[in-house]
This record gives structure tokens, C-alpha cells and sequence, in this order.
């Protein structure tokens, strides 16, 4: 089975566009399956640099189709915004994109719950983008949300928007916001943003399943990371979808039997973006040097991140959630001057090893890292295209990160651009990819 997924193995922001971009060459079709526009892909191809927050990474590839998936949300401003931004470079969207009928539809108003909620007095803030994702979800789940189909059919969207709209004018009387939305004026704009999406709405799972059934290629692509699931990540800090592999059946509509492999990304360290849960977080200098060397920075909303070591036990954990048949590593090179690299090897709680991952968010903050310190290789990796090239330390490292994460390590990315990539002979994920392009 040729259709794979690449999905986040840590809280996000590890480099999954550009992975997605690499491999989308050798398939016909690449799907996102959640998440909404508060998480960015940056791909560089050449001497552009584009950061795609809705839209598919395939999309930069002529003649790939691009899918967003049923278990978006999607804000159709920032979507058409997006859209133009890729036609002004040359990109040919209404011919390559498609947008599910059941995609749920962030309006204006989901932005204004959502600093509701966050500024709520006694409330521990999550840190959220205040991009309405949440609130939009809360929406879905309680079947009272508007999805593309409604929203592009003028008729049913002015009856589905005149009751949610009520709802939320109730709920912000009820906090005595400041500041009113014009909910009549909300509804005019996005009756004229809908024109513009009615062409590429459609069946997106009909058009997946036909496709594989046809044998064309897909490939999934996750947004942020295994351990911002809302099931199973640092709840409550996490996000409001399922970015686990397991989201890509709900989030599309294709069946388990319809997916041949996963593919995880993960940082040669690790970060996040805000607030939450964080074991091996480096709160000294070294952390500010992994910050300013690897320009850690959301390419959404430019907060900065924080940085800290490797984590093996997390590793683990997101490799049994996900299956990943092979991990792609991305910012080696950001390591090439430390003259030695601390790595998590395991946990302790409360005095005590652990293997489990811990359910709550207090036990989380309890676990003492436990670490191995590896000899750094002080030598540039940058642009290395051959691992047997790679300083004997750097691979030393790499396996070793290898037999404690319990997964091959297939790709490693040197840079930020599309041939400063490390394919490793032999490797399952080789196969993979071997497998997709014969």
C-alpha cells in the first residue's frame, strides 16, 4: 500500500512541511486531515519561502491535488488570503485544490469566544493562537456548527447563520464585551468570500477513496503533533483535533485498510509553543542558543519557542501511538557547535522510574528528566546530502537517538531547503519511498 502519513512527533513545528514537500514528488494527492489555520508549514523551494497555514505542502508541486480534509476548520478569509498569496507566486490553485463539503467554518465571532475564554479571570490559560480553532470545534461537537456545504448554499447559510449568530450575541452580552460584532455586516463578507470557495467545495472523501481506488498515490499530512492530541496529548494544553495518525480516517474519510505507513517528524531537540508540560525545556542559555541558532519562532504568529534536549520516552510514546515505520529528522545542524548534547533517556516521578506516559498535567510537571550526555561533533552538517559524510559523532548521535526512540531513523534534513536532505540507503523509509515512485 503506497499511501503514507507524516505526522508531528513531538508538539508541533518540527519541520513537517517541509518533509511533506520532499515526499509529495512521487504522489498524485496530498490530504490534511485537521487542524485550522493556527499552524504553519514553511517550505523554501529555492529562493522562495512559503508558509502555507490551511492549504496542503502538495500544492507547490504542479499537477498535485491538494485536499483539506472534512476534519478541518476552516476561517475562509485566511483561506482566500492564502490562496492569493500562491497565485501571485505563480501557483495554480482553482485547478489543484479541493475543500470538503463537511469542513466546519470559523467566523469572526469564534475569535472573540475563544479571548473569552482565555481571559477569563482564575482560568489557567492554554495559550492558544485566539484564531477561533477551538471554539469553532466546541461548535461541531455540539452540532450546532455551519460546514462548507451549508456556507457555500446561500439559502442554508443565511438560516444556519442567523442561529449561530444569536448564540454567540447571548454570549457576549453574557461577559459585556466591550466591543460588539457587527453580525449583519460578518454575514455579508462571508456570503462573498463563499463565491469564491463554492468552485472547489466538494466531496473530498469521495474524491480519496476513487482516487486510491484508481490506484493514484496519497499522501497525509498532519498539523502540529502527537502530543497536542486531544486524547492523547498534555491535556488540557493541547489542541482541539486529532493529530495522531488515527485523525486521518475521521479528519478524510478513508479507511485504516486505505493507509501503508506512517512516517513521524521530530526535532534533533525538542520545542513547544506555549504554555504546558515541557520535561527536558533547557530554562539557561543553551536554550536561548537553540532558540537564536535554530530561529525557533511560530511562522504563524512569530512567538517565540521553547527550546530543550531530546526526549526519548516521548519518542517512544508518540511511535506506539502512530506506528511510525521510520522518522524523519529535521535541524541537525542547529547542534553543530555544542560541544556536548544532553539526551533523555528516561523519566522519573515522585522518586521513582516511570514507563508510562503520565495523564495529567500536574504529574507531567512533576517528571524529573533523566539524561545521557553525548560528545558533540563541533563540525558543520549543513547542506550534507550523504550520511556516510556526516561527522562520525553526528551519526554516533543519530543512532543512538535510534535505539532509544525504538525507530529507524530514514531522513535527515541538513537545511531548510528541498535538496538539503539525507535519505538513508537501506532504510524502511527508502523502501517507502521506492515503493511510491515505481
Amino acid at each position: 500500500m503506497s499511501n503514507l502519513v507524516v505526522v508531528g512527533a513531538q508538539w508541533g513545528d518540527e519541520g513537517k512541511g517541509k518533509i511533506v514537500d520532499l515526499f509529495s514528488e512521487g504522489f498524485d494527492i496530498v490530504a490534511r486531515y485537521q487542524g485550522g489555520h493556527n499552524a504553519g508549514h514553511t517550505v523554501r523551494v529555492g529562493n522562495k519561502r512559503f508558509i502555507l497555514r490551511l492549504i496542503p505542502s502538495g500544492i507547490l508541486r504542479p499537477g498535485v491535488k491538494a485536499v483539506i480534509g472534512n476534519g478541518l476548520v476552516v476561517d475562509p478569509a485566511a483561506l482566500i488570503a492564502e490562496i492569493e498569496a500562491l497565485e501571485a507566486a505563480g501557483i495554480d490553485v482553482a485547478s489543484q485544490l479541493a475543500i470538503s463539503n463537511r469542513a466546519h467554518v470559523i467566523f469572526p465571532f469564534h475569535r472573540l469566544v475563544e479571548k473569552i475564554s482565555e481571559d477569563r479571570k482564575d482560568r489557567v490559560a492554554i495559550g492558544t493562537t485566539s484564531r477561533g480553532i477551538g471554539p469553532c470545534y466546541e461548535d461541531k461537537i455540539a452540532r450546532r456548527g455551519i460546514r462548507m456545504a451549508e456556507f457555500v448554499d446561500p439559502g442554508g447559510f443565511s438560516r444556519r447563520y442567523a442561529d449561530l449568530a444569536e448564540d454567540k450575541k447571548i454570549l457576549a452580552n453574557a461577559f459585556r464585551v466591550g466591543e460588539p460584532l457587527d453580525f449583519a455586516r460578518i454575514e455579508e463578507e462571508y456570503a462573498r468570500l463563499a463565491e469564491r470557495i463554492r468552485p472547489m467545495v466538494c466531496d473530498t472523501a469521495l474524491l480519496l477513496n476513487r482516487a486510491i481506488g484508481q490506484g493514484k498515490r496519497v499522501l497525509f499530512e498532519g498539523a502540529q503533533g502527537s502530543m497536542l492530541d486531544v486524547d492523547h496529548g498534555t491535556y488540557p494544553f493541547v489542541t482541539s483535533s486529532s493529530a495522531t495518525a488515527g485523525g486521518v480516517c475521521t479528519g478524510t474519510g478513508v479507511p485504516p485498510s486505505r493507509i501503508g505507513a506512517v512516517v513521524g517528524v521530530t526535532k534533533a531537540y525538542t520545542t513547544r509553543v506555549g504554555a504546558g508540560p515541557f520535561p527536558t525545556e533547557a530554562r539557561d542559555e543553551r536554550g536561548e542558543s537553540l532558540r537564536r541558532i535554530g530561529n525557533e519562532f511560530g511562522a504563524v504568529t512569530g512567538r517565540p519557542r521553547r527550546c530543550g534536549w531530546f526526549d526519548a520516552p516521548l519518542l517512544r510514546y508518540t511511535a506506539m501511538l502512530n506506528g511510525f515505520a521510520s522518522l524523519a529528522l529535521t535541524k541537525l545542524d542547529v547542534l553543530d557547535q555544542m560541544e556536548t548534547i544532553p539526551v533523555c533517556v528516561g523519566y522519573r516521578l515522585h522518586g521513582r522510574p516511570i514507563e508510562a506516559m503520565p495523564a495529567t498535567a500536574e504529574e507531567l510537571d512533576a517528571i524529573e528528566p533523566l539524561y545521557e550526555m553525548l560528545p558533540g561533533w563541533v563540525m558543520p552538517t549543513a547542506g550534507i546530502t550523504s550520511y556516510e559524510k556526516l561527522p562520525a559523532r553526528a551519526r554516533d548521535y543519530l543512532e543512538f537517538l535510534e535505539q532509544q526512540a525504538g525507530v529507524e531513523i530514514g531522513c535527515i534534513s541538513t537545511g531548510p531547503e528541498r535538496s538539503q536532505t539525507i535519505i538513508r540507503s537501506g532504510s524502511r523509509l527508502e523502501k517507502l519511498i521506492h515503493s511510491v515512485s515505481v
